[in-house]
């Protein structure tokens, strides 16, 4: 469903400020995996997830998502593949609106527009269906305008919205962070009953090395513009953080973990 093929991105590239932040990085994702991502601070992440959303161009390689070339797409073109939630909760919904009336949108998304107005009687019901699966109750407050609901419903219904048209890739940047334990500990768990319900492949960046164990079935970790460690399987599921930050310490030749990293 993705695949990067030896992909590289420089930054101020003939400067004094030149930062070489990915370097021949390559990463096939099949049909249904979530995958999380894993690194300190610099380690490429971040500009991997926004090189596969296409808000740069790469300098070289190629990138696939379900079977399409979009290398060259620009970063709207690929929105019609792509669900992206991000780390600042109000980022992914209309405030002064209705929590309706940002489901209808996210549903009609890519649709062709009618004279047709409000939401039928049907729409709401599918609504209040899909929003039972956050477990926040927010099937009982269609009305609500979404300024009122608190960063971890917001960020929860940003996450419904992003998957109701079935991505061909879902990603994740780091949707949790910029919430308090408990409120992220609920977002990840409606994380993990959307991507298995609908099967979608998944790319989670996360800070958090429990988080990074905990959820989806493969993880993979970055140091330094490349992917210096790639576990999935019974191999993943037996993990711990110490034995993680040994290998981080193996591959990367360093005892200095990031402390963000750590911390988290």
């Amino acid at each position: 469903m993705l695949e990067v093929r030896e992909i590289w991105k420089t930054f101020n590239a003939g400067t004094v400020n030149e930062k070489q932040a990915l370097r021949g990085v390559s990463l096939t994702l099949n049909d249904g995996d979530f995958c999380t991502v894993i690194g300190g601070n610099g380690a490429g992440k971040s500009t991997l997830l926004n090189a596969v959303a296409g808000v740069w161009a790469v300098d070289r390689g190629s990138i696939t998502i379900g079977g399409a070339d979009v290398t060259h797409l620009a970063e709207h073109k690929r929105a019609r593949y792509i669900g992206r939630v991000f780390q600042d909760p109000m980022m992914g919904t209309a405030a002064t609106m209705q929590i309706e009336e940002n489901l209808a949108l996210a549903m009609r998304r890519g649709k062709r527009r009618t004279l047709r107005t409000g939401i039928s009687k049907n729409e709401r019901e599918q609504y209040r269906e899909m929003l039972k699966i956050l477990d926040l109750g927010l099937e009982e407050r269609l009305t609500s305008k979404v300024g009122l609901l608190s960063g971890g419903q917001r960020q929860a219904l940003t996450l419904l919205m992003a998957t109701l048209q079935k991505p061909d890739l879902l990603l994740l940047d780091e949707h949790t962070a910029a919430l308090d334990p408990k409120t992220a500990a609920k977002v990840l768990d409606a994380t993990e009953r959307i991507v298995g319900k609908d099967r979608l492949t998944t790319l989670m960046i996360t800070h958090n090395m429990r988080d990074a164990i905990a959820h989806g079935n493969r993880l993979i970790m970055m140091y330094n513009g490349k992917i210096v460690i790639d576990v999935s399987g019974e191999e993943k599921k037996k993990l711990t953080v110490p034995q993680l930050l040994e290998l981080f310490n193996k591959v990367s030749g360093s005892d200095e973990a990031d402390d963000k990293l750590l911390l988290s």
